[in-house]
């Protein structure tokens, strides 16, 4: 009786560590996913592939109007965390995607849902209209 009960105890046991592990693990990617995931050539088709509802942020660091939506980048991916995943792919640095993209103009962001490219905004936009036109897809 009490080897059953010193089983039961030890099952139940293992069993709340699996889950506390689980719960671990899916607030830490949660976390990481609160700010913009830097993208390149290697990881972009990973990235977008891997989540329902990707924002690439097409940049370069010489880009004065790319400098002004990172801010909002930024506060998008912090309140659509969960929800929305947003990379920052450097031009300059990855050809490879902005030439496959075709990105003549920067910034440009770039909106996957399920892996297909389902919209395209180029320019330094207001917030409101950036969040009308990525929450649409949600």
């Amino acid at each position: 009786m009490k080897k059953e009960k010193d089983e039961e105890l030890e099952r139940i046991r293992q069993a709340k560590l699996r889950e506390m592990m689980k719960k671990s693990r899916s607030i830490e990617e949660e976390a990481v996913m609160n700010e913009p995931v830097e993208v390149t050539d290697s990881t972009f088709s990973e990235t977008v592939q891997n989540h329902p509802l990707v924002v690439i942020d097409c940049w370069a660091a010489w880009c004065g109007p790319c400098k002004m939506i990172a801010p909002i980048i930024e506060e998008l991916a912090q309140e659509y965390a969960g929800k929305v995943v947003f990379g920052k792919l450097d031009v300059d640095k990855n050809q490879a995607v902005s030439m496959q993209h075709q990105i003549m103009s920067i910034p440009t962001l770039m909106v996957f849902r399920n892996g297909k490219l389902v919209d395209k905004i180029v320019g330094a936009l207001p917030k409101p209209v950036l969040e009308a036109r990525i929450t649409r897809y949600l």
